[in-house]
């Protein structure tokens, strides 16, 4: 678990990963709050959480406001409202920590890989709001539906971003929500997160795999001389 308790903002919250991400932060100790387009929206879906999960540490506010709020901020948002997220909360997330957790889907094809003209959504982040953020890329693969429940998931999350210090952080972040990191290098290694989603739907529907199919690293670290 992380040393350090995190206010952390997940800005989609009401959404399917974003609310499984904003459960397993809240059920390790962290501060969530719940970002929507409205204050009432954010309100309510924290109150259900909270009541879920027998806590009150869970609160909601409006996008912008959120990410203004925490000290680290999680985009959990489809592809096509990125950019408009991104302009929401840029006031409120310079010198933070940003994880990106956007997939660049286009429908009806998601199950083929359709990657942006900046190769990667995390990249295009990072270019739209400067370097005063620390944009890092992780749970791509993960499927949100087992986020949602309490059993242990078999997935791993590759995290790619610019910063080490900021990959170690929500490396930290990927072990509080009950799966394992991996340090996957710069910001532009994203690209192979992101490619792989649209696999693994492609996986899910051919052998129609419960909850998603995700990633495994296989071998184990070792030890520097």
């Amino acid at each position: 678990m992380s040393k350090t308790t995190h206010t952390i903002a997940v800005i989609g919250g009401t959404g399917d990963l974003g609310g499984g991400l904003a459960r397993r932060w809240a059920m390790s100790g962290h501060n969530v709050i719940i970002g929507s387009r409205t204050n009432e929206k954010a309100e309510a879906a924290a109150a259900e959480l909270n009541a879920s999960l027998g806590i009150d540490t869970v609160t909601g506010q409006e996008n912008g406001a959120a990410a203004a709020t925490a000290d680290l901020v999680c985009l959990t948002v489809p592809f096509s409202n990125q950019q408009p997220m991104l302009e929401a909360i840029q006031a409120g997330i310079d010198g933070k920590i940003l994880i990106d957790a956007t997939v660049p889907l286009m429908p009806p094809k998601v199950g083929t890989v359709q990657l942006p003209e900046e190769d990667s959504a995390a990249v295009k982040a990072q270019n739209f709001v400067g370097e005063g953020v620390m944009v890092v890329a992780a749970f791509q693969n993960v499927g949100a539906a087992h986020l949602q429940t309490d059993h242990a998931i078999e997935c791993d999350v590759l995290v790619a971003g610019n910063d080490p210090d900021a990959r170690e952080v929500v490396i930290g972040l990927v072990e509080d929500a009950g799966l394992k990191g991996w340090h996957a290098g710069p910001l532009a290694n994203s690209t192979a997160a992101e490619a792989l989603t649209s696999l693994l739907i492609h996986i899910n529907r051919r052998y129609k795999i419960a909850g998603g199919s995700g990633i495994r690293i296989t071998g184990e670290p070792g030890t520097a001389d």
